[in-house]
């Protein structure tokens, strides 16, 4: 990142720092009036969805120091762009769309290497009892393993589709692929994935 870049990104709002009189405006409403040079509304939008866009980048990137950068890249990016935003697409679609672009860039830079897939919160560990707890780590460690080796595009199309929710088109825009492209990544993910997890089931 170029000093000027840098010098944003500490301005830039963290995660978690609720802005409580602007979380019922719509992203369309936020956006506008951070388009407008609004930091209060912005620091919404990171809010909002910043959580997301970090999950999908550290598991593209097995990295969390990369995906950080990535993220924090991507919020740069959209703050300086937001002008131009027309709302076309769903701001969400619009903001995963250049996190994809920054963790490709920080793909092409280096050979990923595995990162530990957590849940979000230990409330969500299904098992209680040390034998299951074990086997549900042993999973976790598979599915971590199952997805590093997948290619990029399938990573992708699996993560944005299984994890974030995003529909076909969504993510067809997100990935600049077709619909029947994604479909075919999505299928094959699953396939692969599938077998890999196959004593899982």
């Amino acid at each position: 990142m170029r000093t000027s870049d840098r010098q944003l990104a500490r301005d830039l709002p963290v995660r978690d720092r609720p802005v409580h009189d602007l979380s019922a405006l719509s992203d369309e409403v936020l956006a506008r009036r951070a388009a407008l040079g609004a930091r209060p509304e912005f620091n919404e939008i990171v809010r909002r969805h910043g959580p997301a866009l970090f999950r999908y980048a550290k598991r593209m990137l097995a990295d969390q120091g990369d995906a950080e950068d990535a993220v924090q890249e991507a919020f740069v990016a959209a703050w300086k762009s937001l002008p131009d935003w027309e709302g076309r697409s769903a701001l969400r679609t619009w903001l995963f769309t250049i996190v994809a672009r920054k963790a490709t860039d920080h793909l092409r830079k280096r050979r990923p290497t595995p990162a530990e897939i957590t849940t979000d919160s230990a409330a969500t560990d299904p098992h209680s009892n040390p034998e299951q707890k074990a086997r549900y780590n042993n999973l976790l460690a598979a599915l971590e393993q199952a997805l590093t080796a997948l290619p990029t595009g399938q990573r992708s199309v699996w993560l944005l589709r299984e994890v974030e929710g995003l529909s076909y088109s969504e993510i067809g825009e997100v990935l600049a692929m077709s619909y029947d492209s994604v479909r075919g990544n999505l299928a094959r993910a699953r396939s692969t994935l599938g077998g890999a997890l196959s004593e899982w089931r």
